[in-house]
């Protein structure tokens, strides 16, 4: 190895990093993981199971593909998924909006165009102003959400005087992970956990109930850390972009082994 050579060390080589969903999320965030020299170890901690109601999502799946919404608003990755196993068609007319990057990024790797991203605040409390700041005509809107979440978005755009359908896409379940990755995260040979939503936080909290404290782990924005901290997680380091490049980026200053007192230089 030349002295040049030596400079380009990569930031996350030796670490092995737990990526806490699967699917072509996953799969993108294990691209960036091992660009950066790390090992990504891919074990989904959260999967959707089928809504209680299948036919007002067929339904709703159905008006959306004919092209009958102005907007589509969709608060998660998972109903990223949803989408992708339904293989809904989505017309060019209908406009996607998503709450956050990490969203944003699950609608495009499947196929989908973005048009909005909220500018700051990454809720449904800030995706419904911005929709209401752009559309001062009443517009047909979908709201695709967990069983779990508050209508908050739908409550705000059928105030701002919208024709909105709101319609669950999924109950979030948990997803046991392999006695090996149990061992693995115990053990400390898993250096990092990354944690990229409130359920996932419940799912890490719950699976690997000793976690060592040289594990680092990761909120990819104040919301998850919020969220993390309710579910009893101490978390090492909050990304300050909620996107996964900013969570990686913020795990990358760290050196092994990573106490949080040994930031790299």
């Amino acid at each position: 190895m030349t002295a040049t050579d030596s400079n380009h060390v990569k930031p996350l080589a030796g670490w092995r990093v737990l990526v806490p969903r699967g699917g072509p999320w996953g799969d993108g965030v294990a691209a960036s993981l091992r660009a950066q020299g790390a090992v990504p170890v891919v074990a989904p901690l959260i999967n959707f199971g089928p809504t209680n109601d299948q036919a007002a999502l067929d339904a709703a799946l159905a008006r959306l593909s004919a092209g009958e919404y102005d907007w589509l608003t969709v608060t998660s990755a998972t109903t990223v998924d949803v989408l992708f196993a339904h293989r809904t068609e989505i017309p060019r007319a209908t406009k996607i909006a998503a709450v956050g990057e990490t969203t944003a990024t699950a609608l495009e790797s499947v196929g989908y165009e973005v048009a909005l991203v909220p500018d700051k605040d990454n809720s449904a409390e800030g995706m419904a102003e911005q929709i209401i700041g752009l559309e001062t005509q009443a517009r047909r809107i979908l709201t695709l959400r967990s069983e779990i979440a508050k209508p908050v978005l739908t409550k705000l755009l059928i105030k701002a005087g919208h024709d909105v359908d709101s319609v669950v896409a999924y109950r979030t379940v948990g997803v046991p992970v392999t006695d090996r990755i149990r061992r693995d995260v115990e053990n400390g040979r898993i250096n990092a956990i990354l944690v990229t939503s409130g359920s996932v936080a419940a799912q890490v909290r719950e699976q690997f109930p000793e976690i060592p404290d040289s594990t680092l782990l990761a909120a990819i924005g104040p919301r998850t850390a919020k969220d993390a901290a309710k579910a009893g997680l101490p978390v090492s380091v909050i990304a300050d972009r909620q996107t996964v490049d900013a969570l990686i980026d913020a795990v990358s200053q760290f050196t092994l082994p990573h106490a949080a007192d040994e930031f790299a230089p």
